[in-house]
């Protein structure tokens, strides 16, 4: 089972890595400089990085690991906003679902269904996030205007990241595809780069935080 595979872990943590280093320090930027609708860019590049990592290893339960591994890196490496750290790992499962309904294994997934399953994952990830903050934890900047924050990350969010989506999903998995032809050719050489780029970003995330 890939579960049992050293390698593939190695793989699955660098991609948690390199999406919890966007969100630790993209995140802290986009929105100390107040930029619109700043989740969007975020949401997009996580499902840049869960596509990628399905395109070298497309099995259920790989991308809900992606997103366990990037909140474990944000937990690491900035203060501890639980409800954050959920919604990471939500994304990553509800991706999880879609990718393994949609993106089948050992076959070639094409534009129309990857980008399905990335629209499909960026309005469920938004909903549950919402729902969360709003009728879970009843966040004060949540419960505070009625369903009006709720109906905006959902329906308005929801939108622009699922139009997002429907060009990372299908870029990151043909990225993703193209390393998994460089690993089965060069293995050795993909390992040692997967592991240092795994080190170079635990690094930076001492730093960026």
């Amino acid at each position: 089972m890939w579960i049992k595979s050293g390698r593939n872990w190695l793989w699955l943590l660098l991609f948690g890595s390199l999406w919890g280093m966007v969100e630790v320090g993209g995140g802290e930027v986009l929105f100390r400089a107040g930029v619109p609708q700043a989740s969007v860019f975020l949401t997009a590049w996580a499902l840049f990085v869960l596509a990628a990592a399905r395109g070298i290893l497309n099995r259920p339960g790989t991308s809900s690991a992606v997103g366990a591994l990037a909140a474990l890196y944000k937990l690491a490496n900035a203060a501890p906003f639980y409800c954050h750290l959920l919604g990471i790992f939500f994304l990553g499962l509800v991706f999880d679902v879609f990718a393994s309904l949609l993106l089948k294994r050992g076959r070639k997934a094409g534009w129309r269904r990857a980008s399905l399953s990335g629209a499909l994952s960026a309005y469920t990830g938004n909903a549950l996030f919402a729902v969360l903050m709003t009728f879970v934890v009843r966040y004060k900047y949540w419960v505070g205007d009625g369903l009006i924050k709720f109906s905006r990350h959902i329906l308005i969010s929801g939108s622009y990241t699922a139009l997002a989506a429907c060009l990372m999903v299908p870029l990151g998995l043909r990225v993703g595809e193209s390393g998994g032809a460089f690993v089965l050719r060069r293995p050795r050489t993909a390992m040692a780069g997967a592991a240092a780029l795994t080190l170079v970003a635990w690094t930076l995330g001492r730093f960026i935080a």
